[in-house]
């Protein structure tokens, strides 16, 4: 002991577990925050609050928001807490609707921040803040009208007819075989984005070394350091300056700006208009704006690539996972695959085997498959806000104080057996004309208000094309590789197969 002392090391362990303690006393502070508000809340059992098991990647974050949304399943809302900070999470269909549609003044911006180190992650839609959000969401609203769309249709049915093409490169015929169908669906989608976004031909399905689909890959990787990037953008935003987090990838990043201001240079030399992305963005570019405009938002520099990043990987991703989510429901329920089947080759026969915009659309069933895809597999599981201002919820006492977290858990409203009967069946039913009006009163597949999806239409467009392309001409059945029922990774924000997804293809006879 007199050696400890003498060498001051009892002083130094004394000194550590001191700091510790009241490191540790700081950081559960406001534990009691909601019961002093009346609020039932989960218990907070760490410094993380309640977010340790799927910040260390044991835990999805659907998964997390779903037990969260499931504590109090009598209740309108449940708090939680992201490290130290007061959260919220909202139950009731008709609050949600109150909080982030009636009352979106209160709640216009998102709770996740990226850094000021990271340009494209700052400044593109998705996460911008008001009243910059406002003004570019007012300036590239017009990119996915019905109009556009409709005169992209031509490009692409060229690329579903480049999925068709690598598919039969895959020899299918006779018995068929397994083959994974996450990476296809990705590969599709972004030589979608690719030539309706940018006009190039990013050729991903045929060239398994795409620079375009690398680099897209590269930020949805299911790596534990990505996961905790991503995580922390979305629930602990204080943490992403101070660990240098980044929504898009530098590799990512350096991509978009060479072939944006290439792409932006050629179509300004040559004049040349293909009524997309990159010419709307030209546009705006070269657009005489107000100096207050130019105060909240300039049309310059990274600002511009932003967008053009922020399109690449929502358009990405969003249509991909449905495809192959959708082909995974139908592949287990033959008769759903079977009656999908007859719905699209009865109108693509019945239209002179010519596949437009309108017959894309206007296919009910297909549309139902899809809108129930999203409930079961939301790619974004949550929504989240932040309290501009102090709200007084309606007809409570409770009031939400300004700069608290709101979230809405998309797995447990899609999952709530009170608005979705028997709700682990995959049933497209749900989304019949008798049944859709009080479904979708709980369903989010593309969000819902002021920031609901701008890809929206481009998604869905790509969506049904690609299983219009898939299920007119393969069968898809389960293999000894398919998981039944399905397992989704642990890892990252997004809703994603673990290992991939599996399945026997075998081409279909004329």
């Amino acid at each position: 002991m007199v050696f400890l002392l003498n060498n001051g090391m009892l002083e130094a362990v004394i000194l550590i577990l001191l700091i510790m303690y009241l490191l540790y006393r700081y950081m559960i502070r406001n534990f009691d925050y909601w019961k002093n508000r009346g609020v039932i809340f989960t218990p907070a059992s760490s410094i993380f609050g309640n977010l340790g098991a799927f910040f260390l990647g044991r835990q999805s974050v659907g998964s997390f928001t779903k037990e969260v949304y499931d504590y109090a399943p009598d209740e309108p809302y449940v708090g939680f807490f992201g490290f130290d900070k007061p959260m919220l999470l909202i139950r009731d269909p008709e609050l949600i609707k109150q909080i982030f549609i009636k009352d979106y003044d209160y709640f216009k911006d998102r709770y996740g921040s990226a850094g000021a180190h990271d340009p494209l992650g700052t400044a593109n839609l998705f996460i911008l803040k008001n009243p910059a959000w406002k003004l570019l969401r007012t300036k590239i609203s017009p990119i996915y009208t019905s109009r556009r769309l409709k005169s992209m249709t031509k490009l692409l049915i060229e690329v579903g007819q480049g999925l068709t093409t690598h598919m039969e490169s895959l020899d299918l015929k006779a018995s068929g075989r397994v083959i994974e169908l996450t990476e296809i669906c990705s590969r599709y989608t972004t030589d979608m984005i690719a030539t309706t976004a940018f006009g190039l031909n990013a050729n991903s399905l045929n060239n398994p070394t795409a620079e375009f689909w690398e680099i897209g890959k590269q930020m949805f990787r299911d790596t534990f350091y990505r996961s905790i990037e991503l995580n922390c953008i979305f629930f602990a935003p204080f943490l992403v300056s101070l660990m240098r987090f980044k929504i898009f990838p530098q590799s990512l990043t350096q991509f978009m700006r060479n072939i944006i201001w290439d792409t932006i240079s050629e179509r300004e030399k040559s004049g040349f208009k293909r009524h997309d992305l990159i010419d709307l963005l030209v546009e705006l570019k070269n657009e005489e704006a107000t100096e207050a405009d130019k105060k909240i938002f300039e049309f310059q520099g990274d600002n511009i690539v932003a967008q053009a990043a922020i399109f690449f990987v929502g358009g990405l991703e969003t249509s991909s996972s449905a495809i192959s989510f959708s082909l995974y429901e139908l592949a287990v329920q033959p008769e759903i695959q079977n009656r999908l089947r007859r719905e699209i080759t009865d109108a693509v026969n019945k239209n002179e085997e010519i596949i437009t915009y309108e017959l894309i659309m206007e296919l009910p069933y297909l549309d139902m498959v899809v809108s129930e895809t999203l409930r079961k597999y939301p790619l974004l599981p949550i929504i989240d806000r932040i309290a501009h201002k102090d709200y007084k919820v309606p007809g409570t006492d409770l009031v939400i104080a300004k700069g608290t977290p709101v979230y809405i858990s998309l797995t447990g409203l899609h999952y709530d057996a009170k608005y979705h009967e028997d709700p682990n069946k995959f049933n497209p039913e749900r989304f019949s004309d008798a049944n859709k009006h009080s479904t979708k009163k709980a369903w989010y597949g593309f969000g819902d208000g002021p920031h609901v999806c701008i890809g929206q239409r481009l998604g869905l467009l790509q969506t049904k094309l690609g299983l219009i392309e898939m299920i007119r001409n393969y069968e898809f059945t389960p293999c000894n590789r398919t998981p039944i029922p399905m397992i989704l990774t642990k890892k990252g924000l997004t809703t994603h197969a673990e290992g991939g997804l599996y399945l026997h293809v075998r081409k279909l006879s004329t």
